[in-house]
Parts: C-alpha cells; sequence; structure tokens
C-alpha cells in the first residue's frame, strides 16, 4: 500500500508516522509514505496556495490549481479537463480530508484498505476550492462531526487504520477482526447470538470489552473474579455481557431499535 499526502504542512508528520505499527509496518515494505509539500506546485514567488472566496465571507480559500497540479505529478498523467476526465486508475483513490465528507467509519477503512494506493488531500483555513472536492477527488471523508483547523490529523488518522488490517501489520490477524466496530461473522450476526440483550444495528459488533492486568487489587479496586477463574466459558460469556452493556452505555446508537 502506498500513502501519499498532500499538505501545506509536511513537517507535521515528522512525528506520528514513526512508531509503534505503522513504523513497523513501513520498515517491513507493507507500506509507503510520501509527503508531498502543495507549496511546490504554485507559480509565485510567495508560493501561494489559497484566495479569497467569491461571493465574500470570512478566511480564505486553497486554490485548486496546486492540487490538481500535484496530484497529476504523483499519478503522472493528468486528470483532464471539463471537456473529458482520466480516471486516476485502478486501485487508486484521491481522498479530500474535509467537515463535509462521508463520515469515516470501520467499513470505510476496510475499503480502502483494498486499494494499491490511496492519495490524502489535507485542506486548511476556511475549506478547499469545491472543484477540488466534484473533480478531483474520488471520495470526500470526514473524521467526526466537528471541525479541525486541517487536514493533516485526519490524515493520520486514516493511515493509522488502513494500516492496521494489512494482512501481516499486525501479526495476529484476529486482532483487527474482533475489534470495536468490526463487522460480526455471518454465522452469529443475528439476535440470538446476544440472548437478553439488544441486537446490534446493522451486525456489527458491540465495542471492546473492558480488559485488566496485573495487579489484581489496585487501590482497593479488584479485577472481576470471573477473570481470574480459569473457567474460559465463563470469561467469554462476561466479556460479551460487559461488551453491550458498554456499548448501552456509551454507544447506544450501535443498537438496534427496540
Amino acid at each position: 500500500m502506498r500513502f501519499e499526502l498532500i499538505t501545506i504542512f509536511p513537517e507535521f508528520f515528522d512525528g506520528p508516522l514513526e512508531h509503534g505499527i505503522l513504523r513497523r509496518a513501513r520498515e517491513a515494505g507493507l507500506v509507503q509514505i510520501h509527503i508531498q509539500d502543495l507549496r511546490e506546485f504554485t507559480k509565485d514567488r510567495h508560493k501561494t496556495v489559497d484566495d479569497r472566496p467569491f461571493g465574500g465571507g470570512e478566511g480564505m480559500v486553497l486554490k485548486p490549481e496546486p492540487f490538481f497540479e500535484a496530484v497529476e505529478s504523483l499519478l503522472g498523467h493528468s486528470v483532464g479537463d471539463s471537456s473529458k476526465k482520466n480516471p486516476p486508475g485502478e486501485k487508486t483513490s484521491i481522498i479530500l480530508l474535509s467537515a463535509s465528507g462521508k463520515r469515516f467509519t470501520q467499513e470505510t477503512a476496510r475499503h480502502l484498505a483494498q486499494q494499491d494506493r490511496l492519495i490524502l488531500i489535507c485542506g486548511r483555513y476556511e475549506g478547499v476550492d469545491e472543484r477540488v472536492a466534484d473533480h478531483l477527488a474520488t471520495e470526500e471523508i470526514s473524521v467526526g462531526d466537528f471541525v479541525l483547523s486541517g487536514g493533516e490529523l485526519p490524515a493520520a488518522l486514516i493511515v493509522d487504520v488502513v494500516t492496521r488490517l494489512l494482512p501481516g501489520a499486525l501479526g495476529n490477524e484476529a486482532s483487527s477482526q474482533n475489534e470495536s466496530f468490526s463487522v460480526l461473522p455471518t454465522d452469529i450476526a443475528d439476535a440470538s447470538f446476544f440472548t437478553g440483550h439488544r441486537a446490534l444495528a446493522a451486525g456489527h459488533l458491540p465495542l471492546d470489552f473492558p480488559h485488566y492486568t496485573r495487579p489484581a487489587d489496585f487501590r482497593g479496586w479488584t479485577v472481576p473474579e470471573v477473570l481470574i477463574g480459569g473457567n474460559h466459558a465463563e470469561v467469554a460469556k462476561w466479556r460479551r455481557q460487559q461488551a453491550l452493556e458498554k456499548t448501552r452505555r456509551n454507544r447506544p446508537d450501535l443498537l438496534a431499535p427496540e
């Protein structure tokens, strides 16, 4: 998998992509990450990437020309114009990170993990010229219902989430299959699996169950007895119940309607 991040702050990524699973995935050759400075595709001596919005209003808007040229430089060919549009290529997605985009979910991440190449466009300021969303990006994605200062944090987030889903990135493939927001196996994706509980919406797993480690007694807070009793069937039952309880408490929207 190749990630290409287009930004006006390339130094932003000096730290977030150099640790843990991402570092190991890069060293193992599972992913390649290229940071592209958008200002390299400006034409004036001030390296201007933004301008005032048509129609007036607050803030500045990032211009379309540098983004189109940056993407075309990475692709090695033109994306076309209003008379003819050229697709980016097979298994290549061009993603604009935007508060106005579709919400990023684990399902979105699984779709992106099937690609060979992700070009992530990091917006800034008041926004990006809409022609980037309409005629350059293949997808417009938001990481949540809030507004950030730019697309760099979302881009780093997406690189991390997608990398975790690539074969070999975690070592144990089951680690990514049994996490929160994962899809249930088809043989248990029904209400009977959650006997006595409301079914989960859209056949998804509940949030992760609580985890404990040593010491068994910390400041008077003790680990649930079932976890140290050695009965694996009871542990599995407890974990399922606790996962559903946490889902009901923290994310009731993940439960199917009554």
